[in-house]
């Protein structure tokens, strides 16, 4: 069946809610290669939205899901335990930064995890307020909602949204605003909406994903280390969507001086099965009484074997490196283009997360161009996915397996989709 009648029966059937990016329908996959239901084949620069940093069908991966599967596929860890879930938090525990004794709990979605940590945190605080960035994103459960920074889409039809969460400022260097304007901006909430006392916890993505590929600076990290020792508030990163090796460490705080309190991880955690954590210092995770966290899929057997397949592939492979091999060349082919395409604003990011930002000359965003860019790479067989406050930027999201020469066609349809779109600017 083409894509167009599929895209028809999916119009009549599914609420138009749940939005789409491309008019392709996957039939198969592999690595960094997909084939939709017209026989055509891509170079998948998505992942799922940094899903399969292993890649699309990882061999490792399915063998460990097929004969978990020959095993058993679900008893709820709260009925009949497993011991592939302890597993997996010992390996978490012993990976997530910080020099202290930790704890693990399981859940199925990056939201989930999100919401988990608040619980735990107003917990274990006895305090109810949050204090999160403009342009982050951490959910789309109302108090994932609440914490984004972002009306459209994800608030925007939806009522009040809970209460005590506020919103500061996150630094954009391409947009005039820095660590130390983000850090004032809290004292400000201090002095005139919120008694410190009253703040649970502040959320953090060391690197934004949705707001834009803004990685967080080091002199934000640690002054927002100082202000919760201060005034007793946890700190909470939000790596589901940097974690795994896509910043070319295992966990983009690994790149920080400073340590979190507590850490949510999910996407890329089990290569394209369910699952997110939550991962802590132990006095913190032990907060809540028995029954007040988990859930009936929350640590599936399916998705635990799959992450401990990725944890394996990500060392025996060695992604962590390859995510800084693979970024440098990107980097370098972007910077290449900038001479002849002016409007490529701003090239960041660590690791394999890296974006390219749209500007005009006159300082404004220009995300006409960003689609245009991601429309024309789509046309030459190229999956590209745009993201920030302005909806200005490419991010780049490729697994981190890709192979050398597949990498080396994607930047040659990029460049390609680039020019294009410049010229289509310029028409």
């Amino acid at each position: 069946m083409s894509n167009s009648a599929l895209a028809a029966r999916r119009s009549a059937a599914i609420a138009r809610g749940v939005g789409v990016s491309s008019p392709l329908f996957a039939t198969r996959a592999k690595n960094a290669e997909l084939w939709d239901a017209e026989g055509q084949r891509y170079i998948d620069f998505a992942s799922g939205i940094a899903v399969l940093n292993t890649g699309h069908g990882h061999p490792r991966v399915v063998a460990a899901v097929k004969a978990q599967i020959d095993a058993f596929s679900h008893t709820c860890h709260q009925v009949v335990p497993y011991e592939s879930y302890v597993d997996l938090a010992e390996r978490l525990n012993a990976a997530v930064p910080g020099d202290f004794a930790k704890k693990t709990i399981f859940a199925t979605t990056g939201a989930e995890a999100v919401e988990n940590a608040v619980k735990i945190a107003r917990a274990y605080t006895n305090r109810q307020g949050v204090i999160a960035f403009s342009g982050g994103f951490h959910g789309r459960t109302f108090m994932g909602m609440a914490l984004t920074g972002k009306v459209q889409p994800y608030k925007a039809g939806f009522g009040p949204m809970p209460g005590d969460v506020w919103h500061v400022p996150y630094p954009m260097a391409a947009h005039g605003i820095d660590a130390a304007r983000s850090l004032e901006a809290i004292e400000g909430l201090f002095k005139a909406d919120v008694d410190p006392a009253r703040v649970a916890a502040i959320i953090i993505e060391p690197v934004q994903g949705e707001g834009g590929f803004y990685p967080a600076p080091a002199d934000l990290m640690r002054g927002l280390r100082a202000l919760c020792d201060k005034h007793g508030i946890l700190l909470i990163a939000d790596e589901v969507q940097t974690g795994f090796a896509r910043t070319g460490k295992l966990l983009a705080m690994e790149h920080y001086d400073v340590a979190a309190d507590l850490t949510t991880m999910a996407k890329s955690l089990a290569g394209g099965y369910p699952l997110s954590a939550v991962t802590g210092r132990a006095e913190v995770m032990d907060a809540p009484n028995p029954g007040g966290l988990g859930g009936t899929y929350g640590g599936s057997p399916l998705g635990i074997a799959a992450a401990l397949a990725v944890l394996d592939v990500i060392r025996d492979e060695q992604l962590c490196e390859r995510a800084n091999v693979l970024g440098d060349k990107l980097k370098a082919r972007l910077k290449g283009l900038q001479n002849e395409v002016p409007e490529i604003a701003d090239i960041r990011g660590p690791g394999f997360m890296i974006a390219a930002e749209f500007i005009g000359a006159d300082g404004a965003p220009l995300p006409a161009m960003t689609l245009a860019v991601r429309d024309e790479a789509m046309k030459r067989g190229l999956i590209l996915l745009t993201c920030g406050v302005y909806g200005n930027v490419i991010r780049f999201l490729s697994p981190i397996t890709i192979e050398d020469e597949v990498f080396d066609e994607a930047m040659d349809i990029l460049s390609e989709a680039i020019r294009a779109a410049k010229k289509g600017l310029s028409a």
